[in-house]
């Protein structure tokens, strides 16, 4: 249920939402640490005092000290270093008249009376906080009297126990430990030590204010991260989604994409990688339409030859002529079946290629190779002799590619100018190194050479100058050298021979 919550929001809302969690957990644990900091605190308040009673009723016991003004006002001026770090000590009889209070020993005696402070405290003792003072609770901080307190402390279980209690003013937080002193088991009084405790009140108050600051500079922290967190991120990554809906609508909306290539951070990566991605899949998809649309063309004008072949052959009895009509009828179907198998080839040749990886090879051993094959196939046949030349004579001719797609370079190159070449000629293919290291391969033919002005148009498909025997050959020969070839990082360029007819095809491959 909550993964479908958070499935349903946006990564700003998400990010948020899961800050609040956090903040809201956070928070509740310091609420719980904050309401444990002030009772662990004054219990430790509470362990000196009572320490000090016990201390100050073992002397009052030891010394015979009666409850009476005199005798106590003696004792407390003879004890004072006990209570050295307290703010004030009271003793009463056990009928809770005061006998004693440290805060009178330098005024006059008559400052000892039957007086009760009257103080406003809130009860830690559990037993005492459930009991009423008359028809008031204690827990809700009424104004009561010390007396009233020590005459519920004296009818409670507690009685024979340390009790504390708080008196919290404006700019006081006192803390009150009472005891009732016993003497061979019969209560003879009371002492009531109390301690000036504002260093708990700022104790916890420092802590306060600390997660109180804490926590807006968290919030400020949060804001400012969710600020550029949406800014320069989320909203290019927005940006993004709807630069590839236009793509997919085929809209003609603007988009910002060039806003976004020109970051220098992984944003910036990805959008140049995403509009490249985009371009290289228009181009692909503009080649498939144009390769279609030529496909088209180059079978139609031999299924035209065939129509007009089939209709002459069936309307003639001319045997020579008959005989000349059915050779049409081949040469033509062997046009459309080549085309056919070279264009099938060409789409897997490009699923291939997306998956192979180029690797260090040696050129020469796999120009040695495809001449030896073809010399095989040719030399028999047609007394057409395929040499292969090294003009630095050296062993190794290393370059970065694909093996398979290097051999039927070659291979295309041969076939082409077998194509062009009279029989026992010669074709001659050289491997040597250029400029700045550069492998080059040049393939030499004794051929007709070519008629174009401008030899670039060779690579393009389906180009004009065909030989006699087309139907051997779809057209596409070339166009799948030159594609192979910028695929490796090399350039291609024809010429015609100077020196004597034929033509000549050179390939540069960069520096390994």
């Amino acid at each position: 249920m909550f993964s479908d919550f958070l499935k349903d929001l946006s990564i700003l809302k998400k990010f948020l939402f899961i800050n609040l969690v956090i903040f809201l957990v956070i928070g509740s644990l310091t609420l719980l640490y904050i309401g444990n900091v002030k009772p662990n605190l004054i219990k430790k308040k509470t362990i000196k005092h009572v320490q000090v009673i016990d201390n100050t009723i073992e002397h009052i016991l030891r010394l015979n000290i009666k409850f009476e003004e005199d005798d106590i006002r003696r004792f407390l001026f003879s004890t004072r270093f006990l209570f050295q770090n307290l703010d004030r000590v009271i003793l009463l009889d056990n009928q809770f008249n005061l006998v004693g209070d440290t805060d009178t020993l330098d005024l006059d005696p008559r400052s000892f009376s039957n007086r009760m402070d009257i103080i406003q405290l809130e009860i830690l003792n559990e037993d005492i906080s459930k009991k009423k003072i008359g028809k008031k609770n204690v827990n809700k901080k009424k104004t009561i009297s010390l007396k009233d307190i020590l005459t519920n402390y004296s009818q409670s279980k507690n009685q024979g126990k340390a009790f504390t209690f708080m008196q919290e003013g404006y700019d006081q937080f006192l803390l009150t430990t009472v005891k009732n002193v016993t003497l061979d088991g019969d209560n003879i009084g009371y002492l009531a030590i109390s301690e000036n405790a504002n260093d708990i009140r700022s104790a916890i108050n420092e802590r306060k204010t600390f997660i109180l600051r804490t926590a807006v500079f968290i919030g400020i922290v949060i804001f400012i991260f969710s600020f550029v967190l949406n800014r320069y991120f989320l909203k290019p990554i927005k940006n993004l989604v709807a630069y590839t809906k236009i793509i997919k609508e085929k809209s003609r909306k603007q988009t910002n994409i060039n806003e976004l290539k020109s970051r220098n951070d992984e944003l910036g990566t990805l959008s140049t990688s995403l509009d490249d991605m985009t371009n290289e899949l228009k181009k692909r998809i503009s080649h498939a339409e144009n390769f279609s649309t030529d496909l088209v063309h180059e079978i139609r004008n031999p299924l035209t030859s065939l129509k007009s072949a089939a209709e002459i052959l069936y309307e003639t009895e001319d045997q020579v002529q008959r005989g000349k009509l059915i050779d049409i009828l081949n040469h033509d179907v062997q046009r459309i079946e080549r085309l056919i198998t070279d264009y099938s080839q060409i789409l897997k040749d490009e699923v291939a290629l997306s998956r192979e990886k180029m690797k260090r090879i040696n050129l020469k051993l796999i120009a040695k190779s495809v001449v030896d094959d073809f010399n095989n196939i040719y030399e028999a046949k047609r007394g057409i002799r395929i040499i292969l030349n090294d003009l630095k004579n050296e062993e190794e001719y290393f370059i970065h590619g694909i093996e398979n797609r290097i051999e039927q370079i070659i291979a295309n190159l041969l076939d082409n100018s077998i194509s062009f070449s009279k029989d026992n000629k010669k074709i001659l293919v050289e491997i040597y190194k250029g400029d700045n290291e550069k492998v080059i391969l040049r393939v030499v033919d004794e051929g007709k050479g070519f008629k174009e002005t401008n030899t670039k148009k060779i690579f393009d498909r389906f180009y004009s100058n065909r030989p006699d025997n087309f139907g051997e050959h779809s057209g596409l020969g070339l166009n799948i050298v030159k594609n192979l070839v910028d695929l490796h990082g090399a350039t291609i360029n024809a010429s015609n021979n100077i020196t004597q007819n034929g033509a000549n095809v050179e390939i540069v491959f960069p520096k390994l």
